[in-house]
């Protein structure tokens, strides 16, 4: 049976995530968003087998095959980068984690706007300023945060980060704890910002302690990636 080791697993990132949240102290409920991307939909219905509810997926395109094939009630989550001309396929998503730019956030505002409902969405925060990741610089959130406020084809839910790859817990930290920042700055503005997405397999437990409220976990769920 595929995946038959992830109800244990997910105890265990479970129990590690009670724990990373009474050490951080901030109170927050932590939802785990497994992310499935490259497996096939044997992945996100074992997700819903074990209990969970939420799936990540990276393209639009391969999350909206898996969803035709996958019958359940799973809420899908996008979690990376979205080209401008492919928010008319976004219907199908829970949340979009990575609204990195304000053309985006234009586009994505226009097409709620047209379809009656507004697109739920995270701002990508680029905290680390890596020119490899994309999202908004920390500094220009409080300006944006005004800005989107008078979309009615938006509502922003809160922030989304990447911290550097195998950086040092006080970078991870900072990182995390910028990302907590901009999600602040958004609800001063008035934004039911109340989520921070932050954390995947090798970091979770820092960002939970930080205060992620959504963490993206893969490997530390489903094992090492052949694809």
């Amino acid at each position: 049976m595929p995946f038959q080791d992830l109800p244990a697993r997910l105890a265990e990132v479970t129990e590690r995530i009670e724990r990373a949240r009474e050490r951080g102290g901030h109170g927050q409920h932590v939802t785990i968003v497994a992310v499935t991307k490259t497996y096939g939909p044997d992945a996100p219905l074992a997700a819903w087998n074990a209990g969970m509810r939420d799936v990540g997926e990276n393209r639009v395109q391969e999350a909206i095959s898996k969803m035709s094939e996958v019958p359940v009630g799973l809420r899908w989550h996008l979690i990376g980068h979205v080209q401008r001309n492919k928010v008319k396929q976004l219907d199908g998503f829970h949340l979009v984690h990575s609204m990195d730019s304000g053309r985006l956030a234009d586009a994505l505002a226009e097409h709620g706007a047209a379809r009656g409902s507004a697109v739920n969405v995270l701002l990508q925060v680029n905290v680390s300023g890596e020119g490899t990741k994309g999202g908004y610089a920390l500094g220009d959130v409080p300006r944006e945060a005004a800005r989107l406020r008078g979309m009615a084809g938006l509502t922003v839910r809160g922030v989304m980060t990447m911290a550097p790859f195998e950086a040092a817990e006080p970078e991870l930290r900072r990182v995390f704890q910028g990302a907590r920042e901009a999600a602040e700055a958004l609800q001063q503005e008035g934004h039911p910002a109340s989520d921070v997405s932050m954390g995947m397999s090798g970091d979770y437990e820092i960002a939970v302690a930080e205060g992620a409220t959504l963490v993206r976990l893969g490997t530390v769920l489903f094992g090492a990636r052949t694809a």
